[in-house]
């Protein structure tokens, strides 16, 4: 594999990660969030998907987000009478984000983004060394 090739893949994978870095956040940072109107349901935590496909221009097999699906498990229930959207018992519906998994799912896509990352700084570096070799 030329090392244009490696930092294409590289590349895709960078992409990919920081797409699930982004829908992670988003899951963060609506994990409080209640429904909007009463009766409604409160945000549900949406999980990203990765898949392989392959790229013509690369001639390789690069790792793509994925369709982006919703966390169909059951949501939290708060006791909170006061609150504007409580049902006939007091219970307000809370989404189904849990911010401990999320934070390591955070933590895991943060290691994959940088892993790419390094692959792409040691290519250039290598890209670099062959040019001096040349030159000298």
């Amino acid at each position: 594999m030329d090392l244009n090739r490696a930092i294409g893949v590289a590349a895709a994978g960078l992409k990919a990660q920081a797409g699930r870095m982004r829908i992670i956040a988003e899951n963060i940072a609506n994990a409080d969030s209640t429904a909007r109107t009463p009766g409604g349901e409160p945000y549900r935590r949406k999980v990203p998907t990765l898949k392989a496909s392959f790229d013509d221009a690369l001639a390789a097999q690069v790792v793509t987000l994925g369709r982006v699906e919703r966390d169909r498990s059951d949501f939290g229930v708060k006791h909170e009478p006061g609150h504007p959207l409580a049902d006939a018992r007091g219970d307000v519906l809370m989404p189904n984000v849990n911010p401990l998994i999320e934070q390591m799912d955070m933590r895991e896509a943060q290691r994959s983004y940088e892993a790419n990352l390094n692959m792409v700084g040691a290519a250039r570096r290598m890209i670099s060394r062959t040019l001096d070799i040349l030159r000298a």
